[in-house]
């Protein structure tokens, strides 16, 4: 099958570029596509979608498994103005209710809802029925609910935002949390059969037992991250009725992973930060702090892989752009 290759990067470095040419050089790789605001990631760009035949790797789906994007629309007449007359108090109730930052949240067991506990409950029920490893299956038994309706660090985030009719919205930015870290990390160094220097190109067939399992795993995990953000939402609803003194109604737009792989048509598609964006799909673009995130629906352009930007990117790290700008100039 001929290699296809599309690159419509823009401002494509040269890192970026050598990381996108070598993972298209794996034999496996069918198809491969480079979004407008690619970057340089861990082992495959930020941005990058790779289609692989007969093969899936770890690395590629990288630590944040099923990292994404969660919209929700809040209904009520004149919410938008209630939700801005009171920021302040909406901040503070929110940030008490969803734990932030990185690392285990063991207070956060106590705050976890009727209905996520249920549903995470279930998800465990599914992975056990097929292949598995123990010792992931101990931790998802155990520990790991801690981390459920957890937000994270770096890029992730929750927004409170107003489209153009001043309808209000609430966004969430986040993945499986130190779930998906976990798994990550077991299966990368399965796949390359080592315990250092594992963050690189280490492919698993798919019908080996080591592919299997990881096949399973990446559906829970999969699964996790669309329930944590629903656990957020739910969370986040409940510091905003807190805040305004308010039963709100809302209703679901869309919750989506745009860092996965996924089965299709006998291919495995890896999207590393990439928006899925078949025709009519539903999908949310996050800008920045100023210009908040776009709703999209999806054109199904094949050239692209029927996929789109990543969003939520930026040219300094955290640590960089506290030496380079001062508050006032923020």
């Amino acid at each position: 099958m001929p290699k296809v290759k599309n690159i419509f990067a823009l401002n494509l470095d040269d890192n970026t570029r050598e990381q996108f040419d070598h993972c298209c050089a794996q034999p496996f790789v069918v198809k491969a596509a480079l979004m407008p605001d690619a970057h340089l990631g861990y082992v495959a760009p930020i941005g990058s979608v790779l289609i692989t035949k007969d093969y899936i790797v770890p690395s590629w789906v990288g630590f944040d498994i099923g990292c994404g994007m969660t919209a929700v629309h809040i209904k009520g007449k004149g919410m938008a103005e209630k939700i801005k007359e009171n920021s302040d108090t909406i901040f503070s109730s929110v940030q008490k209710k969803v734990p932030m930052g990185k690392g285990e949240m063991q207070e956060n067991a106590q705050k976890i809802t009727e209905q996520g506990r249920k549903e995470y409950k279930e998800l465990v029920e599914k992975y056990k029925k097929g292949p598995h490893n123990k010792q992931v299956l101990q931790f998802l038994e155990g520990k790991a609910i801690r981390h459920l309706g957890s937000l994270g660090s770096g890029n992730h985030f929750i927004e409170m935002g107003f489209d153009e009719k001043n309808n209000a919205w609430v966004v969430v930015h986040s993945g499986s949390r130190g779930v998906g870290y976990k798994v990550a990390e077991h299966y990368m160094k399965a796949s390359a059969g080592k315990d250092k220097e594992f963050e690189k190109t280490y492919p698993l067939k798919e019908d080996s037992e080591t592919g299997k399992e990881y096949l399973n795993i990446l559906d829970f995990g999969l699964e996790f991250a669309l329930l944590n953000r629903m656990e957020i939402i739910r969370k986040t609803i409940a510091g905003l009725e807190e805040a305004i003194v308010e039963k709100i109604e809302w209703e679901l737009w869309v919750n989506k992973n745009h860092n996965h792989a996924v089965p299709e048509n006998g291919f495995y598609i890896h999207r590393k930060g990439a928006t899925p964006a078949k025709k009519g799909e539903r999908g949310v673009i996050p800008g920045n702090m100023r210009d908040g995130c776009f709703l999209v629906e999806g054109f199904g352009n094949r050239d692209f892989l029927e996929s789109s930007s990543h969003g939520a990117g930026r040219k300094y790290s955290r640590t960089d752009a506290q030496k380079e700008f001062t508050m006032e100039q923020f």
